[in-house]
């Protein structure tokens, strides 16, 4: 039977291993055709015998021996600008644009759409950049052993997590940086997912339901408990209910996507008509602002509410209203030293943690 060209074979490689783990077999989006139909997937390989990663064109088996553009159009694609990734590599910025016509000639495909605010990826570049990343992480390694450094934390370690929780997360990753002075933190807050196997980051927190894919490792980190508020203000003005039954008389603050992930949305939803949320956002830090201002009643994690004297519990926590946070890694990178050591120095941080 032939191969479907949109099955993809990627290896997770162990730092600790000589050789690769088993091979994962993933389904990814059919790529649109390209006319010059010399496109190929991609995929890590390791010389026999040794750990130097090479990218191979996974059907033809031929290796791409240029690393240079390859690392070039990673940085692109990472950075989303030619000044960025120029700046970063120490080299002009036609010397970047170079690399990257040159590589997308020899792939007879193109691996960004150019545009006035810089360059993003194709289907083609995403693709390339998840096993450029894997190749990246194992070239400092390589790097490292060499050095007899193999315990360094040296280089950038990408963070993301949802926007509500930097105040609890920020303290413990300072000190992670502080003990390894050689290491750049970009610590990201979004509410959109970051795709890990494009390399967007090394490690994820990501909140709700435990994520799925499998070329993730996942891991439960902490619980947040939520409560209904309201502020004081807000009691002397319309009162509190005194039970679920009055809760439809007053107002409240809530998520503007009628269809948020977050348990204690889904049951204000089913529990107040939608004409009394008056007060709609993105994201939990404006929610938090909204009800300190007194817009209505408004849910806040425990930890958060018990800072603001002004506040007071509506109704108590409930185990369908708490939160699950979880750490995500890429298999591909999961067991790098760098990865490795910050997973152990938060889950430790954790342990400390009151009144979540």
């Amino acid at each position: 039977m032939a191969e479907d060209p949109a099955t993809v074979e990627h290896a997770a490689v162990s730092p600790f291993s000589r050789q690769p783990a088993a091979a994962r077999r993933q389904e990814l989006p059919r790529l649109p055709p390209l006319s010059t139909g010399r496109w190929r997937q991609f995929r890590l390989h390791s010389a026999p015998g040794g750990t130097f990663p090479a990218i191979l064109h996974r059907r033809t088996g031929e290796t791409m021996e240029n690393w240079d553009e390859i690392r070039t159009a990673w940085q692109v694609a990472r950075l989303g600008t030619v000044s960025g990734a120029a700046e970063v590599l120490g080299v002009h910025h036609a010397t970047v644009i170079r690399h990257v016509d040159a590589l997308e000639g020899r792939l007879g495909a193109k691996l960004f759409q150019r545009h006035a605010r810089g360059y993003t990826p194709t289907d083609a570049g995403r693709e390339l950049l998840e096993v450029a990343q894997g190749a990246a992480d194992r070239f400092d390694q390589l790097s490292s052993r060499i050095r007899g450094q193999s315990e360094t934390v040296t280089g950038e370690l990408i963070i993301t997590a949802i926007s509500g929780i930097p105040g609890l997360l920020s303290p413990a990753v300072a000190r992670f940086q502080a003990d390894h002075p050689g290491l750049i933190v970009r610590f990201l807050t979004d509410m959109r997912l970051f795709r890990l196997n494009s390399g967007e980051a090394h490690v994820a927190i990501r909140a709700g339901t435990r994520p799925e894919d499998p070329d993730y490792v996942v891991q439960k980190f902490i619980q947040m408990r939520n409560a209904l508020y309201a502020t004081r203000g807000y009691a002397d003005r319309h009162g509190l209910p005194s039970s679920e039954a009055e809760l439809a008389k007053h107002w409240f603050v809530g998520a503007d996507d009628p269809q948020s992930r977050a348990p204690f949305y889904g049951w204000l939803r089913a529990s107040v008509p939608a004409e009394r949320i008056i007060f709609r956002t993105s994201e939990s830090q404006a929610t938090e602002a909204a009800v300190r201002a007194g817009a209505g009643l408004g849910f806040m994690t425990v930890r958060e509410a018990a800072k603001d004297p002004n506040l007071i519990e509506v109704l108590a926590p409930r185990p369908e209203w708490t939160s699950s946070l979880w750490l995500v890694t890429h298999v591909d990178l999961h067991r790098t030293v760098k990865v490795q050591k910050f997973l152990a120095h938060i889950k430790a941080a954790a342990e400390g943690w009151a009144d979540l």
